[in-house]
């Protein structure tokens, strides 16, 4: 199924398209293939002296995307000038892509076929653009992000008369939660900010089961641990990869679902946070 965006904001890097930019040049949208759906991929086995078969994992392909539209210029260098912004927004590398839809959506695509451009008088011209979102996964502009320092506990209090009186202690921090508006999981990224000794991260799903990711090794002030559970990577401080010392299991946030995080560590340090992030996601 096409859609037809016509006048839907675009942005293919730092160009906009299906609006006038401020050369005066007109860009048209009028059809984008692969926003809707990408392909399925599943490994299913015949049943043997039996109908059917048996079902297997299905997963998302890479999302082909085709934009197609035109350009609508003043004069001849504006039309050369934007072929040439279109040539580059089209890029090798990594370009975010951006369509404002109700809930605007974007994916990470790069140039995986022909760009072509024909060029219709002095002042006009076509395209066609062919881009892949290798992670076929339509996320949320906005980027959900929470914080906290570790748990700390205060009050408590045993006053020792005839009858023992105690007062109940709180637990404060320590916890936060994500939540993900879309149709497919999303995978959130945790940042952990030192010093904290040997931290755990306890992710809870709302039927109650339990993720836990701990890391067996110690921060110092200043350091930050990036843990990825898209990519499965552990990166400290930027450059040092540590995923030999995280253990567990990969937390997903499923579809109009939550996750309650709750993290820990061997000693209490005001200074120690955890930052958890994650983009709400489509198919």
């Amino acid at each position: 199924m096409a859609t037809q965006l016509g006048s839907i904001p675009i942005t293919l890097g730092n160009l906009q398209l299906a609006v006038a930019d401020d050369s005066g040049v007109d860009w048209v949208v009028t059809d984008v293939k692969g926003w809707d759906s990408p392909g399925l991929r599943a490994e299913s086995a015949t049943r043997q002296a039996d109908h059917g078969a048996w079902p297997a994992p299905v997963y998302l392909d890479a999302r082909p995307i085709t934009i197609t539209g035109s350009i609508e210029a003043p004069t001849q260098e504006a039309r050369d000038a934007a072929v040439d912004e279109l040539t580059a927004a089209v890029a090798l590398t990594d370009t975010l892509l951006v369509v404002e839809e109700t809930t605007p959506k974007q994916v990470v695509v790069r140039r995986s076929g022909q760009l072509l451009i024909q060029l219709e008088g002095l002042y006009n011209a076509t395209y066609s653009a062919m881009v892949t979102a290798y992670d076929p996964r339509r996320y949320s502009t906005t980027l959900q992000t929470q914080s906290t320092g570790l748990p700390s506990v205060s009050g408590g209090l045993t006053i020792p008369v005839s009858l023992p009186i105690s007062l109940t202690s709180s637990i404060t921090g320590g916890a936060f939660t994500l939540i993900n508006d879309g149709s497919i999981d999303t995978r959130p990224v945790f940042t952990i900010s030192g010093p904290a000794v040997n931290p755990i991260v306890v992710c809870t799903h709302p039927d109650g089961s339990t993720d836990q990711l701990t890391y067996s090794a110690t921060l110092v002030l200043g350091d930050q641990l990036v843990i990825d559970t898209d990519a499965h990577t552990v990166t400290l401080n930027g450059t040092v990869s540590r995923r030999r010392y995280l253990s567990g299991t990969w937390p997903e946030i499923g579809p109009s679902s939550s996750l309650a995080v709750q993290w820990s560590a061997t000693a209490y340090d005001a200074a120690a946070l955890l930052t958890g992030t994650c983009r709400s996601a489509w198919m």
